[in-house]
């Protein structure tokens, strides 16, 4: 494996709990109302330092999405994934955009999130991968 290289952000970063590599910015947030299978995740605008995996076809709750994998470019965790189509029209928005799972991430003050109750939410309107 060559030399990984990768961008540091400034100001409020989510990063990888595993290596703290940077990922994202707070004022990238679109929303924090998604879930996962983990509990909360959010839906990013821009992130960095990421690999993608190879696109498949997902069933969300909001519909069928074709979606790919993305990993922490330094330590190969996974993170979330991105939408590369939505298939219902009302769904067009997330094109392009990330979800980070917040189990897996590092909050700007350096907090982990630890999932509990909110893992288990039922009938949410966000996604559940």
């Amino acid at each position: 494996m060559g030399r990984v290289f990768v961008i540091n952000l400034e100001g409020s970063i989510y990063s990888c709990k595993h290596c703290q590599t940077h990922l994202a910015l707070a004022d990238d947030i679109i929303s924090k109302s998604f879930h996962c299978r983990h509990g909360k995740a959010y839906l990013f605008d821009k992130v960095v330092n990421i690999t993608e995996g190879e696109q498949e076809e997902r069933m969300m709750m909001t519909g069928m999405h074709t979606v790919v994998d993305i990993f922490c470019v330094r330590c190969g965790s996974i993170l979330g994934w991105k939408y590369e189509y939505a298939h219902e029209k009302a769904q067009k928005y997330k094109e392009g955009k990330f979800i980070l799972e917040r189990y897996k991430i590092l909050g700007p003050d350096g907090s982990n999130y630890m999932g509990g109750q909110e893992a288990q939410a039922i009938g949410s309107d966000a996604d559940d991968a």
